[in-house]
């Protein structure tokens, strides 16, 4: 599949800290806005496009660390750029959708139409524990996100709602200002189980995939692009983590070091493993090859050479995939290795194609 569309680029902000080893002396844990707020400010003027801002109320890798709140950080982070997207992550279970819908087209304003949800249905029960909320069944929390995006999406467009459902009940309900520069934010989904599928085919603008071979990318695109639309086609995102070096041999000792350190998060992340939703099928995926990072990690097989990892990517982008979601780590000092190298090469490839 080819796209007309080039390759996007963003970053995943350190909510909640370092994203393949927590207790690594390059890179001393730190989730604080302070941090955050510089590393976006300079992913920007790097040439990134986009930053994704997971939803978390308490640090789900260790609770008795940090974890920047999202939305609050979103519209801060709108009010700073001028050119990078923000895309903040929601769960349906905490937020009603009227409410939500009124910020994040809040949002859209300070941003001047840089704004973008990424519904997520949950996976940490201990996340709603915690809140005192209902943690429904894994199918069940779809069918929510379902009729809960059924009510901010039209909301987010400006048009009057009224709904009666299973689980809202909303009455004439109109937001202004309505978005200025386009019909509405972007919709990003996440989530590759059958409802998650469903969910991106029928409501979503981009579905996210968690990194994994390109094989098994190319399976889901497919699957996902014969679905049916009653928009514009479905466009696809994916999550890596990326070691690019000048050698192999280089790229190869970083991922080992990064491996060892993960080796150390374990004791922790056992304890917290209780309150993962085993019919998570992230879960599942990231389970099946040794890896480092989240959200697939390294399973997308960048790590390399810098005209390697420049090739993969394009050869992802050829399969359909338009926004790359990295980590990095140290992520600072490798963002900018990969801003000075791959950006380049993946640019002059694509001019090439």
């Amino acid at each position: 599949m080819m796209m007309n569309s080039p390759p996007r680029f963003g970053i995943w902000a350190l909510v909640h800290g370092s994203r393949a080893a927590r207790q690594d002396p390059e890179e001393p844990f730190d989730a604080s806005w302070a941090r955050n707020s510089k590393l976006v400010l300079e992913a920007e003027a790097l040439g990134f496009d986009s930053t994704l801002v997971a939803q978390h109320t308490f640090n789900p890798h260790n609770p008795d660390l940090g974890q920047l709140e999202a939305w609050t950080a979103s519209a801060a982070l709108a009010g700073m750029t001028s050119k990078i997207e923000i895309i903040a992550a929601i769960k349906p279970l905490l937020y009603n959708p009227v409410v939500l819908a009124k910020m994040a087209l809040q949002i859209e304003e300070i941003s001047g139409g840089r704004f973008a949800i990424n519904l997520v249905n949950a996976w940490n029960r201990a996340e709603m524990d915690k809140s005192g909320l209902p943690f429904p069944e894994h199918d069940a929390r779809y069918t929510l996100g379902d009729e809960w995006l059924s009510v901010v999406e039209p909301l987010m467009r400006g048009e009057r709602v009224t709904h009666a459902g299973e689980h809202f009940q909303v009455q004439d309900a109109i937001i202004h200002p309505k978005a200025a520069t386009r019909s509405r934010p972007r919709i990003y989904i996440g989530g590759e189980s059958e409802p998650a599928r469903a969910l991106a085919a029928a409501q979503g603008d981009v579905w996210f995939i968690n990194g994994q071979p390109i094989e098994d990318v190319k399976a889901l695109i497919a699957d996902a692009s014969r679905r049916p639309r009653k928009d514009a086609p479905l466009r696809y995102g994916l999550s890596a983590f990326v070691i690019a070096r000048a050698t192999e041999a280089e790229a190869q000792a970083a991922y080992e070091r990064l491996a060892t350190l993960a080796e150390l998060d374990k004791p922790i992340l056992a304890r917290q493993a209780i309150h993962i939703d085993p019919a998570v099928v992230m879960k599942q995926t990231m389970a099946k090859s040794p890896r480092v990072g989240t959200n697939g990690g390294t399973a997308a097989g960048l790590v390399g050479t810098y005209q390697q990892v420049a090739d993969r990517l394009s050869a992802f982008h050829e399969a359909g995939i338009e926004t790359f979601m990295l980590q990095f780590q140290p992520f600072e000092q490798d963002m900018r290795r990969f801003a000075a190298e791959v950006m380049p090469r993946v640019s002059r490839g694509a001019r090439v194609a």
